[in-house]
């Protein structure tokens, strides 16, 4: 895979209204999630060492050295809504890595969000295509369409860094 091109700024016309206004979101997707729907949950489809992916950059690995690894779907009445990726760097271990070890089916996005030590960097967009292993992780949830558009972002505590990657389903659309 090469490198993608994930840019600072989503294009005017790129995407609906809709869906844009959940890509640039500021806040917590959970917290919107669970404002959007009546029966949200986090469901966790897989946690342990891997390699990050070659467009990463969580620690500066770069895809080059262990992370842990973290994958969850956000779910609004049942329906797949949000695939999240999420990495972190093995070589600085401390609070954030237990945190993360004891999350289960909890959501990520509470802690970031809550935790007053936390500092979130600059997001960034990125359409995936089929090419893309975010894209495959992400249909292998349900149909989709030729591309899904996808953000990421850095966030910090102490020595530690988690890059977050959310990737958009079909059925957001259905999340006011």
């Amino acid at each position: 895979m090469k490198r993608s091109k994930w840019r600072a700024h989503l294009d005017g016309g790129a995407c609906d209204p809709h869906l844009r206004s959940w890509l640039t979101e500021p806040d917590s997707l959970t917290a919107r999630c669970q404002r959007a729907c009546a029966d949200f949950r986090v469901r966790l489809l897989s946690f342990g060492k891997g390699r990050a992916l070659a467009d990463e950059s969580a620690g500066g690995e770069a895809g080059l050295g262990l992370a842990w690894v973290r994958e969850v779907v956000l779910e609004c009445d049942g329906r797949p809504v949000i695939f999240a990726h999420t990495t972190l760097a093995t070589v600085a271990p401390g609070r954030l890595s237990r945190w993360m070890a004891g999350l289960g089916n909890r959501s990520l996005g509470s802690l970031l969000f809550s935790y007053p030590g936390f500092r979130r960097g600059t997001i960034e967009f990125l359409r995936l295509d089929a090419r893309h292993p975010l894209y495959r992780r992400a249909a292998a949830l349900g149909p989709v369409g030729a591309s899904l558009w996808a953000r990421r972002s850095l966030h910090r505590l102490g020595r530690q860094q988690v890059l977050v990657t959310e990737v958009f389903l079909p059925a957001i659309g259905d999340c006011r």
